[in-house]
């Protein structure tokens, strides 16, 4: 039994998120299980390195899948891209090792998030960014990012419940930078809490346009209380740019 990593890029805008749903083909991974299920002959079922939501997309997805096919990698990798929709690609087919798992195995995460701050939207980026008129100080927000950075308790920036799996995670890069209009935020870590990157990104933005105290960030450390962060932005600006592996 061989052991098949993938890597890939998405645009997520017309699916339902990367989990495969009962009653709906409007799934990345139900659509690659499709594809492969049909090319070997197989009932194929991938691991993705991690759930991205309805909306988001990828440039750097991983996921793996156990067949017995005796078919090139270079033919899986031809076959994938020639009956996948075109809005997901296949970027890279390679042999794993037979315990390589592509969640399990990740070590950490980098994700990119965009802003078009511009008080006129922009037709070409609406389905690549969120857009955000107010204005909004840079080195405010710069000076927001240096307080997230490091190993904190993260559940007050994320879309959980209780949970008893640990909420701890490190944050080692955080950036903010603007080229024009488009402000481009740069998230890397360990790992990341549902919707934490947007949950982090909208209490920024409410930091930089000045509605948000940068002395928030310490409170909802301290009280872990999701509603005091910001808004969570929408799916449309998140990409998931690389997974990281030993």
């Amino acid at each position: 039994m061989r052991n098949i990593k993938l890597t890939m890029e998405y645009d997520g805008k017309r699916y339902l998120g990367w989990q495969r749903l009962g009653d709906s083909d409007k799934t990345i991974q139900g659509k690659i299980e499709s594809v492969l299920s049909e090319m070997t002959g197989e009932k194929i079922e991938i691991i993705g390195s991690g759930r991205t939501d309805a909306g988001t997309h990828a440039r750097g997805q991983v996921a793996n899948f156990k067949s017995n096919t005796k078919m090139e990698l270079s033919e899986i990798l031809d076959w994938l891209n020639r009956y996948l929709p075109q809005d997901i690609v296949i970027k890279k087919v390679e042999e794993a090792s037979e315990r390589f798992h592509a969640r399990y195995n990740a070590i950490g995460k980098q994700y990119s998030y965009y802003i078009w701050n511009d008080a006129i939207p922009s037709a070409f980026e609406r389905h690549r960014s969120f857009h955000y008129p107010q204005k909004i100080d840079l080195n405010r927000m710069n000076e927001a990012c240096r307080k997230l950075l490091g190993t904190h308790d993260f559940i007050g920036f994320s879309a959980l419940k209780k949970t008893k799996k640990s909420t701890i995670r490190t944050i080692n890069e955080l950036s903010v930078q603007k080229e024009g209009s488009m402000i481009h935020f740069t998230f890397s870590g360990d790992g990341f809490l549902h919707k934490m990157v947007r949950i982090i990104t909208g209490t920024l933005l409410e930091i930089g346009a000045g509605t948000m105290e940068l002395e928030t960030i310490d409170k909802i450390f301290e009280n872990k209380i999701r509603a005091n962060a910001g808004e969570t932005v929408p799916a449309q600006g998140l990409f998931l740019d690389e997974v990281y592996y030993h």
